[in-house]
């Protein structure tokens, strides 16, 4: 075998080997772009203000093996907010600072409303007035 004819072979297998590399690249940057789009797309906006009641994620009750069990603690009171995205949680006199991907909002009624208790009676069948 000639080893010029070799040395060609050798080269253009090479580049080839170069060409499949860029269009692996370039297929992982549209990737990449394409899942930063949808990902943007999908992030709500969450804005706090101080006063307002929220739950806190808490990450180390999902080491334990518990499917049951809730993974947002609180409500906690936010006290205080920074700029730039981190609040100051008020949990009975404790104070700590926590991420706000960390939160979300708890919404609850703080009127309850009354409860109406009609009793049955089985002899008689007439509601009383």
């Amino acid at each position: 075998m000639d080893l010029s004819l070799a040395g060609d072979k050798r080269f253009l297998k090479l580049n080839e080997l170069e060409e499949i590399r860029d269009d692996a690249y370039e297929s992982s940057r549209l990737y990449k772009e394409k899942t930063r789009k949808w990902h943007d797309q999908h992030i709500r906006n969450k804005s706090f203000k101080v006063g307002d009641k929220v739950f806190l994620f808490n990450l180390r009750l999902c080491l334990f093996s518990g499917k049951l069990k809730s993974k947002w603690s609180g409500p906690f009171v936010i006290s205080k907010t920074t700029p730039y995205g981190s609040f100051k949680l008020d949990a009975d006199g404790n104070k700590f600072m926590v991420n706000g991907h960390r939160l979300k909002h708890y919404f609850c009624k703080e009127e309850v409303g009354l409860i109406e208790c009609i009793m049955l009676d089985p002899l008689n069948p007439k509601p009383p007035p």
